[in-house]
């Protein structure tokens, strides 16, 4: 743990000194910002992993990481121009190319790569009496922030064992920083997050609060494939990666690297290179990134691969 702090600190400082990006148009002295998630979360530690060995890995170019919301946030700072690569779920991602969910309109967006699977967590704090999503009726829980991944994900698992959202229990907007924290002060009952594992703000709880625990959820799976399409998955979480006991099962949804679709074909390869040449030094910094595979990668259906992804993928076979 403490080094990624010492990694996250790093990144910090380079962003503030360097700025946001502008790198979609290519060419010789690239800036380029990458919109992550909170600062406990995966996105963030990967990213600002990635930000480093794109700014080594490609000449003229600087990176950067910003702290978002994560996903749906991501996805309009890309269409705007605000941002050059991001971090999605891919239920979110599908949602914005097609122009659904919480997008009016369909979102310029292209893939680089399938990257990793995001895990459904619901957490429940210590004394808390719930042994299932359901139970969570009545209590106070956060369902993530603001245009954020996590928030898609805990209003259609509520509402896929037969809850409503707004009404049904007492709902925050937390970020996972502010979860966790709510957690330790006794002011929500649970939360949800989804994201990899493990989740540095998770194992922060986990240490503190050891009593607390994470639901099963997968009694809300097969609701959640029927509405929403086979993006969500069942996947077993070993609870020992948070140095708790037992393994759970619940939904799993992939990640996928996102950039503008007017990104230089150029600059969209050299982003696809780096982050396959430079997987041991992202692993180093999270797990997450041993599950890089350039045959899994490509499948970023139903978002388009970018043209210079393409050519990086038909080039390695």
């Amino acid at each position: 743990m403490k080094r990624i702090i010492a990694v996250l600190a790093s990144v910090v400082l380079a962003a503030a000194a360097a700025g946001c990006g502008g790198g979609a148009g290519g060419g010789r002295g690239n800036r380029l910002s990458i919109a992550t998630g909170g600062t406990t979360g995966v996105y963030y530690v990967y990213g600002g992993g990635l930000a480093k060995q794109l700014s080594t890995g490609i000449a003229d170019t600087q990176a950067t990481a910003s702290v978002t919301s994560a996903s749906v946030e991501n996805i309009k700072l890309l269409a705007t121009g605000k941002a050059d690569i991001g971090f999605s779920q891919s239920d979110t991602a599908a949602d914005a190319v097609n122009g659904t969910g919480t997008f009016t309109a369909k979102q310029p967006v292209k893939a680089i790569a399938r990257i990793y699977d995001n895990y459904a967590h619901v957490v429940v704090a210590p004394g808390v009496k719930a042994e299932k999503v359901a139970d969570l009726k009545g209590r106070r829980v956060s369902l993530g922030p603001p245009n954020s991944g996590t928030q898609v994900v805990a209003r259609r698992m509520l509402e896929a064992v037969g809850l409503a959202p707004d009404t049904d229990v007492s709902k925050q907007q937390l970020s996972i920083n502010e979860s966790v924290q709510a957690v330790k002060d006794g002011t929500i009952d649970a939360f949800f997050w989804v994201g990899g594992l493990p989740t540095a703000g998770i194992v922060d709880l986990a240490t503190s609060r050891p009593e607390m625990r994470m639901l099963d959820t997968s009694d809300a799976l097969a609701a959640m494939r029927a509405k929403y399409g086979q993006e969500y998955v069942g996947l077993d979480v070993d609870l020992s990666v948070y140095k708790l006991k037992g393994t759970i099962k619940t939904v799993g949804v992939a990640n996928v690297l996102l950039v503008p679709d007017s990104m230089n074909e150029q600059l969209a390869y050299d982003v696809t290179r780096v982050l396959y040449e430079r997987k041991a030094q992202l692993a180093a910094v999270h797990p997450e990134a041993n599950k890089l595979d350039p045959r899994l990668g490509q499948q970023t259906a139903p978002v388009q691969l970018h043209p210079g992804a393409a050519r990086y993928y038909k080039e390695k076979g």
